[in-house]
């Protein structure tokens, strides 16, 4: 199998066009988002597999979540303060737990625990910018 240059990226030379694009986003999305897109912690449409793992797709689908849902929802700041870092707990401890023992998480965990982590990410990082704006107006 040969392979191609294109902007520093090395994709490997497939049979069909769409193999052809699939094989370059895997690369693209690999070396920006830094995922290790391991196949057995993926998910697969038909033969091809996502270029994101379960948990790096949970953590973008919980962002998008809270970007399109931040300036509709407003949580109380005391009860953000508490409920949004325990929705990073989760994924702390599939990952860790996984990390240092013999268990296995799976897939739907993954993305659960993700979605979970993206959502408060991004929610507390919005409600931080938005306190700072108030600060200084």
């Amino acid at each position: 199998m040969s392979t191609f240059e294109n902007k520093n990226m090395t994709v490997p030379t497939v049979a069909n066009k769409r193999d052809q694009r699939w094989a370059f986003w895997m690369e693209f999305i690999g070396r920006t988002i830094r995922c290790h897109q391991m196949p057995s912690r993926s998910f697969f449409v038909g033969q091809y597999q996502f270029p994101l793992c379960a948990r790096c797709t949970g953590i973008m689908v919980g962002r998008l979540i809270a970007l399109l849902l931040f300036p509709f929802v407003r949580i109380p700041l005391k009860i953000a303060l508490i409920v949004l870092p325990l929705l990073l707990v989760p994924l702390a401890v599939d990952g860790m737990v996984q990390k240092y023992t013999s268990y296995e998480s799976n897939n739907f965990k993954r993305m659960v625990t993700g979605i979970l982590w993206g959502y408060a990410e991004i929610t507390l990082l919005l409600m931080g910018i938005v306190f700072l704006v108030a600060k200084v107006i």
